[in-house]
């Protein structure tokens, strides 16, 4: 079956090279990697202003969930973009889906749950109302990447 997530789905965009130390015996990239893209997608998305300066101090996302579908190999050099969006947000977490294409082609679909985690008491802080509106900028459909 072919999948058919559609670019025009996410509103934030990162993008990856794959690496040669990224492949593995099949030559292909190894599964972890991809897991690594989505990652660094995730990092420049928090990077964003309007969410980084609406993180309080003292406290740090966290990854809590990440679940990954596979659905077409990545070979060394292929040239990779990620999109991004936020499907939920809740009291202190929020969902983000992903999606990782080789040109035209979804290679990976993904959906990670972070936590925004007070550094002192290690324990859930509540989102504050700037961050909620400023994730709820980039929400998708969550049936999007069904």
């Amino acid at each position: 079956m072919k999948e058919t997530i559609a670019r025009t789905t996410f509103p934030h965009w990162a993008k990856e090279r794959a690496r040669y130390g990224d492949t593995d015996r099949q030559g292909h990239v190894n599964n972890a990697r991809f897991a690594t893209y989505l990652e660094s997608a995730r990092v420049e998305f928090f990077a964003l202003p309007e969410i980084r300066a609406a993180v309080p101090e003292g406290t740090e996302f966290v990854i809590v969930h990440l679940a990954i579908d596979f659905l077409a190999e990545i070979h060394w050099r292929d040239e990779l973009d990620i999109g991004s969006g936020v499907v939920r947000v809740g009291r202190s977490s929020f969902t983000v889906q992903q999606a990782i294409f080789r040109g035209d082609t979804p290679c990976a679909r993904a959906e990670s749950v972070l936590v925004l985690l007070d550094g002192r008491s290690r324990r859930a802080h509540p989102l504050p109302e700037a961050l909620r509106a400023a994730l709820e900028r980039y929400t998708i459909r969550p049936t999007a990447l069904a």
